[in-house]
């Protein structure tokens, strides 16, 4: 396995939450964490179980979940049309303690790694939430092919 595999698949990992203590995917995750070039912190967020690289293997798309809250009536949503996809195109790649860190085209560094404390959570909340898709949805969101969301939670 090559080394931009070996890293590939950590991500592969992480979000599906292989490393998870307790042998069960649910309970782990990733998240997303953006330093600026000065290293200030600068975004984080849990992602969601799925992700996409590129043909051009420099990209990979991926979906940091914001724009969840609670409602009285159907519990915990998001609305799909600000939990878009992402991308992160970068110029190298590391093994940093449990995560990757990218060194991004824009001169940013971004890290996946484990989720914890409040990302995990939410990631929890999604977790839930997705379990109210139709197929075709969640084959949708899975393919990480488009920009914007039409139907329902948009």
């Amino acid at each position: 396995m090559t080394a931009a595999q070996q890293w590939q698949q950590r991500v592969a990992d992480l979000l599906a939450g292989v490393h998870s203590p307790t042998g069960d995917p649910v309970d782990a995750g990733a998240r997303l964490v953006v330093l600026d070039p000065d290293g200030e912190e600068v975004f984080r967020a849990a992602l969601a179980r799925h992700h996409r690289f590129s043909d051009d293997d420099q990209t990979v798309w991926i979906r940091p979940l914001i724009g969840g809250q609670e409602t009285d009536e159907d519990g915990y949503l998001f609305n799909l049309g600000v939990t878009r996809r992402r991308s992160l195109s970068w110029e190298s790649a590391s093994f940093v303690d449990e995560g990757i860190e990218l060194d991004l085209v824009t001169g940013q560094r971004a890290r996946i790694e484990p989720a914890d404390g409040a990302e995990l959570e939410e990631l929890a909340r999604w977790d839930d939430f997705t379990n109210r898709l139709t197929q075709e949805e969640e084959d949708a969101l899975r393919s990480l092919d488009a920009d914007s969301w039409h139907g329902r939670y948009a």
